[in-house]
């Protein structure tokens, strides 16, 4: 039953971050809000007992939401960050919000005909892997191993910070 509750909890947090991470047009509060839609992912993992997915959401996942801090911080004009403001434009609010109950109700519905949430919940750990194989798994270069995209991964993320850089000194050149 503690499963259940924690997991309403988490998932209420998750939906109610996400939303107000699209719904804000200001770049720290949206950033703010997607880190605390992947630490409720992070403990739906917990939740289920997957702890090293659970501590790679926070370590890698919540690590690139500072980065977007940062990055946010520096790209963006000062001038720009001090004029927003936010708005909320009535009928369509209220349209959105309606659809959102909607699809609430259709997801739960869905939920409660195929007992999803009590097989999830309910769910023995026989299936688990063991860490050692994640880890060669992980380390390894052979037919399913991961070092190959992990490298295309680190190689693309350093040129978004180099292109960030890039355009962050030419914005600077431009001020001067």
């Amino acid at each position: 039953m503690a499963q259940i509750i924690m997991f309403a909890v988490l998932a209420v947090v998750i939906l109610a971050a996400a939303f107000f991470s699209v719904l804000t047009s200001r770049i720290m509060r949206a950033a703010t809000a997607l880190l605390f839609v992947l630490f409720g992912v992070a403990g739906m993992y917990f939740l289920l007992d997957y702890t090293f997915l659970g501590t790679v959401q926070i370590s890698i996942y919540a690590g690139g939401i500072t980065m977007v801090y940062v990055f946010a911080i520096h790209l963006v004009n000062k001038q720009t960050l001090r004029g927003l403001s936010e708005r909320w434009l009535g009928k369509r609010t209220f349209l959105a919000a309606g659809l959102a109950v909607v699809g609430f109700v259709v997801v739960a519905a869905v939920f409660l005909k195929n007992e999803l949430l009590n097989a999830v919940v309910s769910s023995s750990v026989k299936g688990e892997v063991p860490m050692q194989k994640i880890g060669t798994t992980l380390m390894s270069a052979d037919k399913y191993g991961y070092v190959l995209p992990f490298e295309f991964i680190s190689l693309f993320l350093l040129a978004c910070i180099i292109g960030g850089l890039v355009i962050l000194n030419k914005k600077n050149k431009k001020e001067a």
